[in-house]
């Protein structure tokens, strides 16, 4: 096909990922046939992934679901009748409704997964408008450690700035060659490495970036507190710490000190499995680059010592001077759009704090999402109040959640589910009413609002879903006509897009043209106001912490479990390259890439097992069993196996929605779980192998 047969639209990567990379994408007779990096995008120059690459291809897969489904035999069954969008509003509608009036607004639940586009928020407005003060999310284990850790520790969630030189990065937990995080796109990284940065890799695979470190830290997996507070030792007893700084901005430094004297490399050695001068090494070099930024991934919140690990690391950006500064860690300032409280309505239900299901359970203030496991709790439980009913969106819980059986109960249990999705995932199966969805290109979003990287990105529609398949923005201000006051919603649900963008004096159309919004470039604010904390500095000791029932200071006691003769290893896993966590292993050209999920393990492991590349492998915990392939590679620690995660197509019979046998939260538990987040352990896991 001639180049100049096809018309090229701008517009940004989404639902792959995060999102972020601004996209050519060529069109023609209303079908994408090309897609390529956008050289002028903001956030990428040019890069594009795998999967951005090939993201039109899930839009004509024979697997999307074309047409609203209500079940009519048993839960689970995979008996389905056809019926109307109107059909399925009301059938939705009548049982929150009827839900509601038994039990209260906040017996239902809305869930949601990793936040695609504007879809979340509006859930959120849905759900305030209802009066539930429930929105359920994965953020206990994403994001929210580190946002929320950091508006208690600085007023602000430190990001990563690439767009300025840093003389060092610190890459911590932070693979992104392979998945880039929200609004960190690792082209711009690349770009500054080429020109002289240098780069600390703390990862417990010797990950493609590793070979350009400095140096890379093989870290025991779920131990990277340990780590933080051994640097915090060694730039301050040898006095490496930016003295102006913390004498001037900085709340509680002595306390820290004195804490950090017992954190040496040498005790700490002996948990991160990182050889004592190795530690110091990288203090020292975090410590006298200036600038230096970390780059830190969302695997450090993946243990119930999530919150230590943030706050810790928020300290070495800190004591280092390198918050708020060009290449440090900033504070982004967001463009002249709408406020989130304003915009999902936040003014309807004024007690949700006090009401929420996770205040009961005493987690941290700020905390605006349920986390799945307490969720879970008051289906089963009733505790603090029976939940009956949820709503699920962009999310797929039998997979992402911690100890899937346990969420396969409380999905049997509750009386109505309803899911919108692309495709019947093993979460849909089980669902009263199933909702085909439209995705990327198909409709007009906004993506990064509300992620606090300080831009939002355009992501107009490009060619037509197919004819029953809706936008969830779409489904939810229909579902808000249907049961909530109808004149809190739109005519045309493309009214929101307008709504966000309203104080910018843009409408859609225009921001289109713009490609983006970003808020303004300032640097070193708290110099003139202070930072946003009780004490107006960095609270490296939390002046509120006995307030809250908190640890004033970050602590380590121990990794997330311990090892064992039946358990000798130690589990975790990453993201893939190829996959959004468990979505699109139904696409095709997707799936050819990585067919099969596999379990990565050093070959002198792989011999002492008795295991061959390639082979079958039955990995344990104590709380689960799953089966994966193994793949030998040198790049990982003898001691630790690395699964791939959100798996759920079987490899023999795809049609039977397997769930069980390779999914990595069989595995998991959640029976204890962090006080501030409510995070369980998917990292650190003591396990063992053996061939099948």
């Amino acid at each position: 096909m001639a180049e100049n047969d096809i018309r090229w639209i701008k517009t940004h990567c989404a639902r792959m990922d995060h999102g972020g990379c601004g996209l050519m994408v060529g069109v023609k007779n209303n079908r994408i046939v090309k897609i390529k990096g956008d050289p002028q995008g903001f956030l990428n120059r040019g890069y594009a992934c795998p999967k951005g690459i090939l993201s039109a291809e899930k839009l004509g897969s024979k697997d999307r679901l074309r047409y609203p489904l209500r079940r009519v035999g048993d839960r689970g069954e995979g008996k389905w009748q056809r019926v109307s969008w109107k059909e399925a509003i009301k059938i939705i509608a009548d049982n929150l409704s009827q839900i509601r009036d038994a039990y209260g607004a906040r017996s239902v639940a809305f869930c949601q997964g990793m936040p695609k586009g504007l879809e979340h928020f509006v859930l959120i407005r849905l759900a305030n408008i209802f009066g539930s003060p429930n929105v359920v999310a994965t953020q206990d284990v994403c994001h929210a450690p580190r946002e929320i850790s950091g508006v208690h520790t600085c007023g602000f969630y430190p990001v990563a700035d690439f767009h300025h030189k840093s003389e060092l990065v610190v890459l911590w937990a932070s693979n992104i060659t392979a998945t880039n995080e929200e609004g960190e796109i690792c082209n711009l990284l690349l770009e500054q490495v080429r020109n002289g940065t240098q780069l600390v890799v703390v990862d417990p695979r010797k990950i493609a970036l590793a070979s350009k470190a400095k140096m890379w830290l093989q870290i025991r997996p779920g131990t990277d507190h340990a780590l933080a507070l051994a640097m915090l030792n060694v730039i301050i007893e040898e006095n490496l710490y930016d003295k102006d700084f913390v004498e001037q901005w900085t709340y509680g430094f002595s306390e820290l000190h004195q804490h950090v004297k017992g954190y040496t490399p040498e005790r700490m050695s002996e948990a991160t499995w990182i050889p004592p001068e190795q530690i110091r090494q990288a203090a020292r070099l975090l410590a006298t680059a200036r600038p230096a930024s970390i780059q830190w991934g969302n695997p450090i919140e993946q243990t119930t010592n999530a919150f230590h690990t943030a706050r810790a690391l928020i300290c070495l950006m800190a004591i280092t001077g390198n918050l708020d500064v060009p290449g440090g860690n900033i504070h982004a300032v967001e463009p002249n759009i709408m406020a989130l409280g304003k915009f999902v309505r936040a003014d309807l239900i004024p007690t949700k704090r006090k009401e929420m299901i996770h205040a009961y359970h005493g987690t941290i203030p700020r905390l605006m999402t349920v986390p799945p496991a307490f969720f879970r709790e008051a289906v089963l439980r009733g505790t603090p109040y029976p939940v009956k009913a949820a709503y699920v969106q962009c999310a797929n819980p039998l997979l992402a959640h911690a100890e899937s059986n346990k969420t396969f109960e409380a999905l049997m249990k509750v009386d109505f589910l309803a899911v919108s999705d692309l495709v019947m995932t093993p979460t849909a199966s089980l669902a009263d009413v199933v909702l085909p969805a439209a995705t990327q290109f198909e409709f007009n979003d906004i993506g990064h609002y509300g992620l606090g990287h300080g831009i939002i990105l355009a992501r107009p529609k490009i060619v037509d879903p197919p004819q029953e398949c809706w936008p969830d923005i779409k489904i939810l201000n229909e579902l808000g006509k249907a049961i909530t006051d109808p004149t809190l919603w739109f005519e045309d649900y493309k009214d929101m897009l307008n709504l966000v963008l309203q104080p910018s004096g843009l409408t859609y159309d225009q921001f289109v043209e713009k490609g983006y919004l970003k808020g303004e470039e300032k640097f070193w604010k708290y110099r003139q106001s202070g930072f946003k904390t009780p004490t107006g500095k960095v609270e490296l000791r939390l002046s509120q912490a006995e307030k809250y029932g908190l640890s004033p200071l970050p602590r380590f006691d121990g990794p997330p479990e311990e090892l064992d003769e039946a358990y000798p290893l130690v589990l975790t896993s990453a993201k893939s390259p190829n996959y959004l966590h468990s979505s699109y292993r139904w696409v095709d050209k997707l799936r050819n890439r990585e067919p099969l999920p596999s379990a990565l393990i050093h070959p002198d492991t792989a011999t002492q097992y008795g295991i061959k590349n390639g082979q079958e492998i039955i990995i344990e915990t104590r709380w689960g069993r799953i089966i994966q392939r193994a793949s030998l590679t040198n790049n990982i620690h003898p001691k630790v196996v690395s699964v791939s995660h959100g798996w759920w197509l079987s490899d023999s019979a795809p049609e039977k929605l397997d769930w069980k046998r390779s999914n990595a939260n069989m595995l998991t538990s959640a029976e204890n779980v962090g006080r501030e987040f409510g995070t369980p352990n998917l990292k650190g896991i003591a396990c063992r192998i053996t061939p099948v």
